[in-house]
């Protein structure tokens, strides 16, 4: 049997004894138990805020239940409700604390370690915020000036009408490549993959010069429609071949919000970068039986590409070319 006692408004004490049904978010809870919560074993310590329930003898505050509320978002008028559903998985959470630690999985190395991780984001998280939180927003006259100096996204926005060829990396050998150079269409290339039967997926894709690397757009701009590019990524090649390319402007009322957006995250990330730098200026690094990284493998038939999501070639979400919610906003982003 498991005591929950209940503290009512005026401060008195309702016994309140309950069989606790295992739902399916106790798998969930106990994993963010784990990391998040601080389970050593010492004396339970009074906790700030009003309490508002106690289990076992450990108290949830009404400070935890609006922390709760506030990272979920809750509308004003969903607040009751609410409420009384996250009061009751705080409830299901300490239970689930209360019997971890009954079972020492506290001490267990991987918690521990999840303990720590989560111990210190959580703390250097608030100290960046409070860097952040004091730069200010990107006047009008920034993000003008940032609209006119990048007319590929905007003003001179173009649509590229793709052809895309995905093979396996593994069938892109010396021969494909040869091939590749010398055809004079994408359907010469798909004849000679069936000819020497290797698997394909052909598809058609419609981007704009948002949603792609500035270097990309500039090839693709410059090098002729017959002119097939080979992108690798993870274990797959994308070969590209373009159809057509149209006129698709974005107007400076329309790409203001996203390039605000866009210029905010960068001023937080130069603020973040700076203060990393001074930090480690004056800090004590050794880098113990450290491994170099593995270049990334990027690969064109005769000219050096940037790495492209094959998702972002491959799908034809946008056929109209119009712009959608966000596209800017990530070809921006994308080019940085």
């Amino acid at each position: 049997m498991i005591e929950i006692v209940i503290i009512n408004n005026k401060g008195e004490n309702t016994m309140a004894v309950a069989h606790i049904r295992m739902i399916s978010i106790i798998g969930v809870a106990l994993i963010t138990v784990f990391a998040l919560t601080a389970c050593d074993k010492e004396p339970k310590a009074k906790k700030s805020g009003q309490s508002i329930v106690s289990v076992n003898g450990s108290e949830i505050t009404m400070l935890q239940l609006n922390d709760e509320i506030r990272r979920s978002s809750i509308r004003a008028d969903q607040y009751e409700a609410a409420s009384e559903k996250l009061l009751e998985s705080l409830i299901a959470r300490q239970l689930i604390v209360d019997e971890a630690i009954r079972n020492k999985l506290d001490r267990s190395p991987e918690v521990m370690q999840a303990r720590e991780r989560a111990n210190a984001q959580v703390i250097a998280q608030a100290y960046l915020q409070g860097i952040i939180s004091k730069i200010a927003k990107p006047s009008k006259a920034e993000i003008e000036d940032y609209y006119r100096k990048n007319p590929e996204l905007f003003a001179q926005r173009k649509q590229f009408d793709l052809t895309t060829v995905r093979v396996a990396t593994k069938d892109v050998s010396e021969e494909l490549k040869k091939m590749i150079d010398g055809a004079k269409s994408v359907d010469e290339v798909v004849n000679w993959l069936d000819k020497n039967k290797i698997q394909y997926f052909r598809s058609l894709a419609t981007r704009s010069s948002a949603d792609l690397p500035l270097q990309l757009v500039s090839m693709l701009r410059e090098k002729s429609k017959d002119t097939i590019f080979i992108i690798n990524e993870q274990g797959k090649s994308v070969l590209i071949s373009v159809n057509a390319i149209k006129d698709n402007s974005v107007s400076e009322t329309a790409a203001a919000p996203q390039i605000e957006r866009f210029l905010i995250n960068q001023k937080h990330k130069e603020e973040t970068d700076a203060e990393i730098a001074r930090l480690r200026a004056s800090a004590k690094i050794e880098y113990l039986n450290a491994k170099e990284a593995p270049e990334p493998n990027i690969e064109k038939s005769g000219d050096q590409l940037p790495i492209i999501s094959l998702e972002t070639l491959d799908s034809n979400d946008n056929p109209s070319g119009a712009v959608s919610e966000g596209a800017i906003e990530r070809g921006i982003s994308g080019l940085k």
